[in-house]
């Protein structure tokens, strides 16, 4: 679609971008290509620790060995590697007051390889009882540094198999702290523990996960502009008329996607006057471990803004070839962006959404936290949407031609971040949770 500008905002030069630079390298077909790509079924819905996202990282990776753009600070190549720990529940058992508690209901909290208890040692002792409020007492211990055995009523049994049922599943952690206190849960309708013995005892793996970032140097070498988004996804789900995989096209192949074209974008363009960074983030889907561990290389205070990318694959809810950006109160990056796109078809609103809590829910908040103007532009309509963690989330639901007008958008609207000429306020970090 032809950008129509106002003859005011191009006398006063409110765009060093053209229409036709945009158009020309930000195009349907391209962006078809790449998102085609990595929503494909080979690619197993990019789960992390799989040989698909193995295979999203290196198809990534080779887009940007073609887009021609360098290592991000401080690495050697595009893959910036880190290692975490899986925590999978293997064997638990317990007795209590002699009797013998079923696995099933047991699962416990803890970081630790083995947990052994007996009688008389140094447990702190815990009662859900019939009228207590389950997930209020869990809240309280999980801020609690004591080893604690809890005591959960039968009345909680449909609760608590959720918790069970969501612990059996494994953990993942970015590091292993010595210091937490382990929390064992029974179901009983013993709520007195005059004695007990148990043991629970997890695998730990040692694994692997993987960012994918670029860079374009600027002039200003050591002021930062962020554009992201994640490449992983949820993998293979229980099936549905027969399709197992969650493809995860517009979360966040489609995020992914733009960043992409947006790299090669600003590669064409004459040298920045900020440093661009291209990333795409790995383990979003499993607590953002991808962007916590870009976010530690990296002095926050160095980097001007975050362009995160989600889920723009939809038409929003303000209509065509507009988006909304979460936490818009938070800086004022959104009017900046808001200001670059007047005179065009393009429109960027604030976060329609707030009970969502959508500003938390992507990797822009830990760079916010950091107090970075960081923050996800999105346009689906999260409270209708439909194939959100499923496996419908396919290419065939995505509107092309909204797609590729939303990283136009993009292009145009951080244009006077990338050239120097905007600075968005920081975010306010005791604000930020």
């Amino acid at each position: 679609m032809r950008l129509k500008f106002t003859a005011l905002a191009f006398a006063c030069g409110l765009f060093t971008a053209t229409a036709q630079d945009v158009s020309s390298t930000i195009t349907q077909n391209e962006v078809t290509r790449i998102i085609s790509t990595l929503s494909d079924d080979n690619m197993q819905g990019r789960a992390s620790f799989t040989p698909g996202i193995e295979k999203a990282a290196k198809f990534i990776q080779a887009e940007f060995q073609r887009i021609g753009l360098k290592p991000l600070p401080g690495e050697d190549d595009y893959l910036q590697t880190f290692s975490v720990y899986r925590i999978t529940p293997d064997e638990k058992e317990a007795k209590l007051n002699g009797k013998k508690i079923s696995p099933e209901n047991m699962f416990a909290i803890t970081e630790k390889e083995e947990v052994e208890w007996k009688h008389k040692g140094k447990q702190k002792i815990v009662t859900i009882g019939e009228n207590d409020d389950f997930r209020a007492v869990l809240r309280e211990l999980n801020s609690s540094a004591e080893d604690v055995l809890v005591l959960v009523h039968p009345k909680h049994e449909e609760t608590f198999s959720r918790y069970q049922h969501y612990m059996g599943r494994g953990s993942v952690k970015q590091q292993l702290s010595s210091e937490g206190g382990s929390k064992v849960f029974i179901l009983t309708d013993q709520l007195q523990a005059k004695k007990y013995k148990l043991e629970v005892e997890n695998n730990i793996e040692q694994l692997q996960l993987t960012n994918v970032g670029g860079m374009i140097e600027g002039k200003r070498k050591d002021e930062f502009v962020v554009f992201s988004g994640h490449y992983d996804h949820i993998g293979i789900q229980e099936a549905l008329d027969g399709d197992s995989i969650a493809n995860g096209a517009d979360d966040d192949a489609a995020g992914t996607t733009a960043m992409m074209l947006l790299a090669e974008y600003y590669k064409k363009q004459p040298q920045p006057e900020r440093t661009l960074l291209f990333v795409a983030f790995t383990a979003e889907e499993m607590g953002g471990f991808g962007s916590r561990y870009f976010s530690e290389q990296l002095n926050p205070d160095q980097i001007v803004a975050m362009f995160n990318i989600e889920m723009v694959g939809k038409p929003s809810k303000f209509g065509p070839n507009s988006a909304y950006l979460t936490g818009f109160e938070r800086s004022n990056l959104g009017p900046l962006m808001q200001k670059r796109l007047e005179g065009t078809t393009y429109s960027i609103h604030p976060d329609p959404y707030p009970e969502q809590n959508l500003f938390y829910r992507s990797d822009n908040a830990t760079l916010a936290r950091l107090g970075v103007p960081a923050h996800t532009i999105s346009s689906v309509q999260i409270d209708q949407d439909k194939t959100y963690h499923t496996v419908h989330d396919e290419l065939s639901q995505l509107n092309m031609e909204h797609l590729t007008n939303m990283i136009r958008a993009i292009a145009l609207a951080s244009e006077g971040v990338v050239n120097g000429e905007d600075t968005p306020t920081r975010v306010d970090k005791s604000q930020v949770r």
